[in-house]
C-alpha cells in the first residue's frame, strides 16, 4: 500500500543522506546535545560525558565545528567555549523527532520496576534513541531504499535497484535489502516484493524534519556572522555552515555540572532537552531480542 508522503525529490534525499552522515559517528549526538543549553569550556564535557576519553571527545567536536552545528569561540589561549551556532539549534527539533521515534519503536529490554518488581520496558536516553535509530538508517543505499519503498509501497528488488543504486548490478541491492529487513524496517512478501514495515513507514515524519532542516537557508545569524577586530581564524573552518570565532571578552564560567548522569528521559514534543535529560543510564551493549521493535 503506497503512503500518502509526496515523493522525494533528489534534494530531499541528498539533504537527508548528508544529515545522517554527520550524525553517524559514534558520540557526535551525545556531543551536540550536551551543549544545548549552553556553551561549554572543553574541561566542562567531562562531568557530562565522563565515559568519553579525549581521544574521542576531540574528534567528534571537530567534525560538529566542521560541520557548522557547533562553534568554537577563543577568549584568550587557554579560555575557548565550545556551542551551538544558530544552525546547530535549530537541528535539536529534529533530533527530538528521531528520539521520539527511536523510543517508539526500537526494541527495549523488559527490566524490573524498582519499586513494585514488575517488568517493565527499560528506560533509554534520548541520545541513545537517536544513536540507534542513525545507526539503522545511516548506512551505504538504506535511505534511497527506504525513500523508494516509501514512494511505491511495494515492489521488487530489479526496481529497487534500479531506483536507489543506480549503476550497481541487481545482486548488489540483496545485501542492504536483507540488513533492512533485519533490522525491521522492510518486510519481503513471499511472492519476493518489499515494503515498509509498520515502523518502515513511521519514518515519514523523520525523513521530512531532516529534510527541511538540511534544506533551510542558514540562519541569518550564522549567515552575517563575520570575525571581529583581532579575530584568529577557526582551524577547523570548512563547510557551508562554518563559523569563524572572535577574540571576545570572558563570560562567566557556569558551574560544571555533576558527574552522575540524569535518570531521566525527554518526552517526544519536546523540542529541545535540558542538562539534566541527556541520560538515563550508561551505556550497555544491548542482546537484540526477537520480540519488540527493530533493533538496536
Amino acid at each position: 500500500m503506497a503512503t500518502t508522503a509526496p515523493p522525494a525529490t533528489p534534494n530531499d534525499l541528498l539533504g537527508v543522506t548528508k544529515t545522517l552522515d554527520l550524525l553517524a559517528p559514534r558520540w557526535s549526538v551525545w556531543v551536540l546535545m550536551t551543549v544545548s543549553s549552553q556553551p561549554l569550556r572543553y574541561a566542562e564535557f567531562k562531568p557530562r560525558l565522563p565515559w568519553l576519553a579525549d581521544g574521542q571527545l576531540h574528534p567528534r567536536l571537530r567534525h560538529l565545528t566542521n560541520a557548522g552545528v557547533i562553534e568554537r569561540t577563543e577568549y584568550a589561549p587557554r579560555h575557548v567555549t565550545y556551542g551551538l551556532t544558530g544552525r546547530g539549534a535549530a537541528l535539536l527539533p529534529v533530533l527530538s523527532v528521531i528520539a521520539s521515534w527511536g523510543d517508539t519503536y526500537l526494541e527495549k529490554e523488559l527490566v524490573a520496576n524498582r519499586h513494585s518488581g514488575e517488568l517493565q520496558p527499560e528506560r533509554i536516553a534520548p541520545a541513545q534513541n537517536i544513536d540507534d535509530a542513525v545507526a539503522l538508517l545511516a548506512p551505504r543505499h538504506a535511505t534511497p531504499i527506504l525513500f523508494s519503498l516509501q514512494a511505491r509501497g511495494t515492489t521488487t528488488a530489479k526496481t529497487l535497484a534500479s531506483e536507489a543504486m543506480p549503476g550497481y548490478g541487481l545482486t548488489a541491492v540483496y545485501k542492504p535489502l536483507e540488513r533492512l529487513v533485519a533490522d525491521g524496517l522492510v518486510t519481503a512478501s513471499g511472492t519476493g516484493d518489499y515494503q515498509l514495515t509498520a515502523s518502515g513507514r513511521a519514518l515519514t515524519p523523520v525523513f521530512q524534519a531532516i529534510s527541511a532542516w538540511a534544506t533551510a537557508p542558514a540562519p541569518e545569524a550564522d549567515a552575517r556572522r563575520t570575525p571581529g577586530p583581532g579575530a584568529a581564524p577557526s582551524q577547523n573552518r570548512s563547510g557551508r555552515w562554518a563559523t569563524t570565532p572572535t577574540r571576545l571578552p570572558a563570560p562567566a564560567v557556569p558551574a560544571a555540572a555533576t558527574a552522575r548522569p540524569a535518570l531521566t528521559t525527554t518526552p517526544p514534543d519536546r523540542p529541545a532537552w535540558q542538562p539534566g535529560d541527556l541520560f538515563s543510564h550508561q551505556i550497555p551493549a544491548r542482546p537484540i531480542s526477537p520480540a519488540g521493535g527493530p533493533r538496536r
